[in-house]
């Protein structure tokens, strides 16, 4: 993403999230503010929406979501406080939270979230008491800096939703962030989605790789960091997570769309992949 601009990339993933409220039934992801929050931007292709690659992209939006959110809320049934929302964009969970004792901290570039703050002004959403916003130019501050100054609590478990975020990272900005979550106490875990490096994909699968990196590259904002499974979890393991998990497309379509009349569901190919790590 460029300095000084809002994601394009995250207007893209919101209008799936609010295309599969209006197309999808019944959703996986049940959020009533993704359709008021993009207003008279909101608007789509049913036809073209129908095609196979436009559900398979907007299940994966939707799936990883619905993942993270999960995992928030079996931490916080544990007692857990703070979910903090990295590259927040336009996500939604703030202002649909049903966990009343868990504070959100929004982080993003100040640009993208001046864009998120306007359009929620428009709607008319409030912004809820237990919300956050923390606009942050790594360039200038550290994301540990950017919560402190917040009044995150270091000193307390926290959960991180890191969505459609690692795949656009350079190593050690990849690095530099799981270590500031690693060095968290006990407790503390991060939710992202992830990318295999092409040549580790199945020929057969290489279109589907090709196809999303090449919508992505046009928007700006090109994929950049590639992780296998076992890669990432020496990742995890060097910045001090003991309890991994990786879920392929497979699982997830188990998990969240076994036995959907409307075939909704993700493609098996493997591109998109889902981590889940805690202290």
């Amino acid at each position: 993403m460029e300095t000084g601009r809002p994601s394009r990339t995250a207007f893209r993933v919101a209008q799936r999230r609010a295309i599969h409220q209006a197309l999808d039934h019944p959703p996986i992801l049940n959020d009533p503010i993704a359709i008021p929050l993009l207003g008279r931007e909101f608007a789509y292709d049913a036809e073209k929406e129908s095609s196979r690659f436009a559900r398979a992209f907007r299940a994966f939006m939707v799936a990883r979501s619905r993942l993270a959110e999960d995992q928030l809320a079996a931490a916080a049934a544990q007692g857990l406080t703070q979910y903090v929302v990295l590259g927040a964009g336009l996500d939604t969970f703030a202002y649909r939270n049903p966990l009343a004792q868990v504070r959100v901290f929004e982080v993003d570039f100040p640009a993208t979230q001046q864009w998120k703050r306007s359009l929620l002004a428009a709607a008319s959403i409030p912004t809820p008491i237990n919300l956050t916003f923390v606009p942050l130019d790594f360039e200038h501050m550290t994301l540990a800096e950017g919560l402190a100054s917040a009044g995150f609590d270091a000193t307390q478990p926290a959960f991180f939703g890191w969505l459609g975020v690692v795949p656009y990272l350079s190593l050690p900005a990849f690095r530099s962030t799981l270590a500031t979550i690693g060095r968290l106490p006990a407790g503390s875990g991060v939710c992202f989605d992830f990318a295999q490096p092409p040549e580790t994909l199945q020929p057969k699968f290489l279109p589907v790789f090709q196809a999303l990196a090449a919508r992505v590259a046009a928007a700006g904002e090109p994929f950049r960091l590639f992780f296998t499974p076992e890669q990432l979890e020496q990742e995890f393991r060097t910045a001090g997570f003991t309890r991994i998990e990786i879920r392929t497309p497979g699982e997830i379509n188990d998990l969240y769309f076994d036995s959907r009349k409307d075939g909704l569901s993700m493609p098996r190919s493997g591109v998109g992949m889902f981590a889940t790590a805690w202290k």
